[in-house]
């Protein structure tokens, strides 16, 4: 792995662990994590194989990755405070997204430190037809497993900022507003 492979992976399994601890939940909430795996698939993704059970392989992926995303997004805890929205990732979550960024990284190393034959006979005996397919099979998983979890993320802040209380009133009332 190269030193930009170590410094991405690393980054993208260590933005959850930013939001181990309360804070708010803002656009650099969304932007940092999109900014990462957008550079992962502009650096690594140059095309999207279709030949044999490439798209399979890479559906298969992607599905991991959107549950993976999904459930991180319910597991993350968001509240209204202060006027503000606040999100703090629990330890499903983080497990959550340790997993699905974890082994992206696990299987790089594997491949690079002699698992290279036996994905070599996997591809030949489930017609997967490079090593092209199996890295957008895994910058797609990461990529959806970003976004879907962001999405869940998302909604769930508009839904609990739709269910804030409305600002207490002014309870200063001139005697004429408390007659009518």
């Amino acid at each position: 792995m190269t030193t930009t492979e170590w410094i991405t992976d690393i980054a993208l399994i260590l933005v959850v662990f930013r939001q181990l601890r309360e804070g708010r939940l803002d656009l650099r909430s969304f932007l940092i994590p999109l900014g990462i795996v957008s550079f992962v698939a502009y650096t690594y993704l140059d095309t999207i194989p279709t030949a044999g059970n490439d798209l399979v392989l890479i559906g298969a992926l992607m599905g991991a990755g959107a549950v993976l995303g999904i459930a991180g997004g319910v597991y993350t805890r968001i509240r209204s405070a202060g006027g503000h929205l606040l999100i703090k990732a629990g330890v499903v979550s983080a497990v959550l997204w340790v997993l699905g960024m974890g082994a992206r990284m696990g299987f790089q190393l594997w491949v690079s430190h002699g698992g290279s034959d036996d994905v070599a006979r996997f591809s030949i005996t489930h017609h997967i037809t490079s090593d092209q397919a199996w890295v957008a099979a895994f910058v797609l998983m990461a990529l959806t497993e970003v976004v879907t979890r962001l999405a869940t993320i998302f909604v769930r802040s508009r839904m609990t900022a739709r269910l804030r209380p409305a600002p207490a009133r002014n309870r200063s009332r001139s005697t004429l507003e408390r007659a009518a």
